[in-house]
């Protein structure tokens, strides 16, 4: 696709239109040299059609490892040998306090993730349950759950105590996920996402590239966030961990993870698009870069089973992004 062209596309989308799944193919072939162009392209889109700031949101691994499932991955399987710390749910206190520390560090959101497939047959959901009612009643923190593969029924009882968000990645296309996890399927994650959103939940699911996926798999995975009306889209890089499958993947060009995130925000005009696992490795000096190809929102300060950097760095980083924007 030329630049007169691209152009088109923008204005497009930028009066409310959408990109076709062929449209979205032309892209994906932008040579390294027009990355800057189609980026800026992605930024007008994100400036019109989603939020004017940039959404903070910080995690807590309230249980991890000794997960039953295989994905490849992932430090938290029981099926590899990685060094991941395992423990079992931690204690209301502990994660009061680590709510408490991620909205010092300038976080509204805050996401509570439990290891292993779900809540199916779990008996600490009630616990959990107790656990985001205490955050929601002392803290500001909007509370984001994340708990694996849940029911109806489960879906009902966090959206009655006030959880206004679930969080449940795709991972990567329907095509590539059996190359990924073979304990379960695709399916099991849509029929989650839409547990969620019966219950009057928002949304935040996305993935990881870098999983050795193709350029059609990104594509079948943002077209699927769009059918299914993701509000937040997290989108990690892989960061390989010793002792999981995955651990000796090569790494992507940073500017192949910049095209991917223009691309994202052409398919996904409206969603928060949030660059998460693996950003500082993989980007390397262009984080700053990736804000302004189309994302808007942050996962900041450590992640599930490795370090983040100095949420200074990042609150420095969205100052800098939101002078600009002309937002304070």
């Amino acid at each position: 696709m030329n630049r007169y062209d691209l152009l088109q596309l923008m204005e497009r989308i930028l009066d409310g239109g959408r990109i076709s799944r062929s449209e979205a193919e032309e892209l994906t072939g932008c040579a390294p040299v027009d990355i800057p162009f189609l980026a800026a392209c992605a930024h007008s889109i994100r400036e019109k059609r989603s939020t004017v700031g940039v959404d903070l949101c910080g995690v807590i691994n309230a249980r991890s490892g000794q997960c039953s499932e295989d994905c490849k991955f992932c430090a938290q399987s029981a099926h590899h040998k990685s060094q991941t710390p395992s423990y079992p749910l931690l204690s209301s206190l502990d994660i009061l306090q680590a709510a408490q520390k991620i909205s010092e560090e300038g976080a509204k959101r805050v996401s509570v993730v439990t290891s292993g497939k779900g809540m199916d047959d779990d008996e600490t959901f009630e616990r959990i349950i107790d656990i985001i009612s205490l955050l929601l009643q002392q803290t500001d923190l909007k509370i984001c759950a994340n708990l694996g593969t849940i029911s109806t029924i489960q879906a009902q009882k966090l959206s009655q105590i006030g959880v206004k968000r679930y969080a449940h990645n795709l991972e990567t296309s329907e095509r590539h996920f059996p190359n990924i996890c073979t304990t379960h399927n695709y399916d099991e994650r849509i029929a989650t996402i839409r547990a969620a959103r019966s219950a009057g939940m928002e949304l935040c699911s996305g993935g990881i590239i870098g999983l050795g996926e193709s350029w059609q798999d990104r594509l079948d995975m943002a077209f699927a966030l769009q059918e299914l009306e993701i509000e937040s889209v997290p989108i990690n890089i892989l960061q390989p961990i010793p002792g999981t499958p995955l651990a000796k993947a090569a790494p992507l060009h940073p500017m192949e993870i910049l095209k991917a995130f223009a691309i994202f925000r052409f398919i996904l005009p409206q969603a928060v698009i949030r660059p998460a696992g693996g950003r500082e490795n993989n980007l390397r000096d262009l984080q700053g870069a990736v804000m302004l190809a189309g994302a808007n929102g942050l996962i900041i300060g450590n992640y599930l089973t490795f370090s983040g950097r100095s949420s200074r760095h990042d609150r420095q980083l969205v100052k800098d992004i939101c002078y600009l924007r002309g937002v304070k």
